[in-house]
């Protein structure tokens, strides 16, 4: 993924994006330095907390700022969590949208487009951060898609370095 821009992001969009992840999943992240990467060809543009990818923009404008995998792994939400079953795992890790039959728990207040993180029951670890296509309390059953993935882990969002 080729770097069209990166820039120092400031003091007010810093505390947006805190205080949204704050109100949303529960997480206090801290930082001392906030960059935003815009890329040439992704549709993801991301933020980087003291050098790390921790944040990524999804939304149909690019403005609804939410946990990379890894920074989900590394402030674990407390909210808008769906945690998979083992059997799951690989097809989650893959990059697969969640169906229900995997889904052995999942956070009640999640609302119908909701960007959720997706964990594996076993360790807590997050696979994948993805689109709830139904509320939390119709995501455990039988059958159905009821999560797109966004980004997994291994895609290229995953792997970019800085």
């Amino acid at each position: 993924m080729q770097v069209k821009s990166r820039h120092h992001l400031r003091s007010d969009e810093i505390r947006r994006i805190t205080e949204t992840l704050a109100d949303g999943l529960g997480v206090d992240l801290v930082g001392d330095s906030f960059e935003h990467v815009e890329f040439e060809a992704a549709p993801t543009d991301l933020v980087l907390v003291d050098g790390e990818p921790l944040i990524a923009y999804y939304g149909a404008d690019g403005d609804e700022p939410f946990l990379t995998v890894r920074g989900a792994n590394e402030f674990p939400p407390e909210k808008r969590v769906v945690t998979v079953d083992a059997g799951a795992v690989s097809f989650v890790s893959g990059g697969a949208d969640v169906m229900r039959p995997g889904i052995v728990e999942a956070d009640d207040a999640i609302e119908a487009g909701d960007l959720v993180v997706i964990a594996e029951e076993t360790h807590g670890k997050v696979l994948a951060v993805g689109r709830a296509l139904e509320a939390g309390g119709d995501l455990v059953g039988d059958s159905g898609k009821v999560v797109e993935s966004l980004h997994h882990v291994g895609d290229d969002l995953y792997a970019q370095t800085f």
